[in-house]
């Protein structure tokens, strides 16, 4: 998996479900009709793009554990 440039320039934020610890922290982009998430602390290792129904999935699987 490498970085893609075509997500370069896209409006990432920090998950409402990253944690407030301070370095731990998820990014998204709302790619319509796909989401995408990295690792703010090393966005160039590259990207996770998801369908919202597989982005709830993982969400719900990562709050589980």
């Amino acid at each position: 998996m490498g970085s893609t440039p075509k997500l370069a320039n896209v409006p990432w934020r920090k998950s409402s479900y990253s944690g407030n610890t301070g370095g731990d922290c998820v990014e998204v982009a709302e790619l319509a009709p796909r989401i995408a998430i990295r690792d703010s602390k090393n966005p160039g290792v590259g990207n996770l793009t998801l369908s919202p129904e597989a982005y709830a999935a993982f969400v719900e699987y990562v709050a589980e554990t």
